[in-house]
């Protein structure tokens, strides 16, 4: 898992903060034949739910595939499992953060009913802004 983060990220997490979402309802993983035969980690995802005045809010905080397994499905796969668990958590709605020069997680997220609220300016390390994006997750769901 910690390969992948670094080979997805240019700021990865920490050993210590998977360590620390364990528990969380939308912590999940991908598994597949890797080139030996055996089964192989393809990617994970981390969510959790943060009560709100109202209505929760789910928190999809990381989501990342192997570079040899993207664009065959499996970051939507993880992404879709992640929404009904947090939607079954209590989530009303689901919001993320995501580079703003990151094309395909930003055409991921638009195609699964992801809108952009705003914009954080220089929220990474290294100065790139990022988008908060949002889906009402009883929309999504009768979107399916």
């Amino acid at each position: 898992m910690l390969r992948i983060e670094r080979e997805s990220f240019s700021d990865p997490w920490p050993y210590a903060a998977f360590e620390s979402v364990l528990d969380a309802p939308a912590f999940l993983v991908a598994v597949g034949p890797g080139v030996d035969g055996d089964d192989t980690l393809l990617g994970y995802v981390v969510g959790d739910v943060m009560p709100n005045h109202g209505r929760d809010i789910g928190h999809i905080k990381d989501l990342a595939v192997r570079p040899d397994a993207r664009g065959e499905g499996v970051g939507r796969r993880l992404l879709r499992e992640a929404l009904f668990g947090l939607a079954l958590a209590g989530a009303a709605v689901v919001k993320l953060e995501v580079r703003e020069g990151n094309d395909a997680a930003r055409s991921l997220y638009r195609d699964e009913g992801f809108e952009p609220t705003r914009r954080v300016p220089r929220y990474y390390g290294d100065g790139e802004d990022a988008l908060i994006l949002v889906v009402d997750v009883e929309a999504w769901h009768a979107s399916e």
